[in-house]
């Protein structure tokens, strides 16, 4: 299902940007009465809320169970743009009367630090800040310090915010582009599992329309070859102009595939983990036993991630 467009509107402007909100929860999450989220803005609550459910932490929870050795790597490009935003926008009108209340709610490792906080986490947190192959990275960060011993669990989280200053400057990129936000999250374990990662690819980087192309079949290339057991979560917005190189590397594509950002908007760091379990869902909901996720950032640079069924 496809989410509702709205629209968002800018105040010195008579202007609006199309974006896709996540809609308001039909109860209240309990999470949102703790302490440390008396000030938050909407990306920690999303943070919250995804990598809850991945820890399979319920709804109806007032504690958190204590996750021994337990790392968390959040993944941001925008982060905390609704209150930069706001902070500078006092700062710049009067300075005497820009509230510090709200300043360290600016910072990108805010959701992590407010995550880490309520699971009561003691392993190492990190937060990355790159383009939309954010999320590839932090599944691979999170490999190595399962395979180094240093976790026994890891979440891994991507989220981010709408705001008016973010999809202004993703129409630099496409107009036609519509701006998503939301979270999405994935656990890490030294257990098995039915669902594994199976690798990340290099990078390949890209600087301009035809290079993005070429490094889109490169990336393609260095995962294994595809049979019908294969399937592909891409990384197409519905936008002809900002999918061009990765729909012609697609094109002949027989096997199981979804596009989790067309419905969802064009999510940003977000948007790779939207693509990451839409994957997963194709191997539980498919006779797929791989899927693949390709990411083409904005900072001239292609990644993948490869799945994997066991059993």
């Amino acid at each position: 299902m496809t989410l509702p467009e709205t629209s968002l509107h800018r105040s010195d402007r008579e202007f609006s940007y199309r974006v896709r909100n996540v809609p308001p929860p039909p109860i209240r999450p309990w999470f949102l009465g703790h302490n440390r989220l008396r000030r938050t803005s909407a990306i920690s609550h999303f943070t919250l809320a995804a990598a809850l459910e991945a820890m399979g932490i319920g709804g109806d929870a007032d504690v958190c169970p204590l996750v021994d050795r337990l790392g968390i790597v959040f993944c941001a490009f925008a982060g905390c743009v609704n209150y930069t935003r706001r902070f500078f926008d006092e700062t710049l009108r009067d300075p005497s009367t820009a509230s510090p209340l709200i300043f360290p709610e600016t910072v990108f490792n805010a959701p992590a630090s407010h995550l880490a906080a309520i699971l009561g986490a003691k392993g190492p947190c990190y937060t990355l800040v790159r383009d939309q192959s954010a999320f590839v990275y932090g599944l691979q960060l999170a490999a190595e310090w399962l395979t180094d011993d240093w976790v026994d669990d890891c979440l891994v989280v991507a989220s981010e915010e709408v705001d008016w200053l973010t999809a202004d400057a993703l129409r630099h990129f496409s107009r036609g582009v519509i701006l998503g936000e939301g979270a999405g999250a994935v656990r890490l374990r030294h257990e098995k599992s039915s669902l594994t990662l199976d690798r990340v690819t290099a990078i390949v980087p890209c600087a301009g329309p035809s290079e993005r192309r070429q490094a889109v079949r490169q990336v393609r290339a260095l995962m294994r070859h595809p049979d019908g057991k294969t399937a592909l979560s891409d990384g197409l917005v519905g936008c002809d102009s900002y999918d061009r190189a990765e729909a012609a590397a697609w094109s002949d594509w027989a096997g199981p595939r979804i596009s989790a950002k067309a419905l969802l908007g064009e999510g940003l760091a977000a948007g790779s983990a939207w693509q990451c379990l839409a994957a997963l869902e194709l191997l539980q909901s498919t006779p797929a036993t791989r899927a693949w996720v390709p990411v083409i950032g904005m900072n001239q640079q292609a990644v993948a991630a490869a799945w994997r069924r066991l059993g």
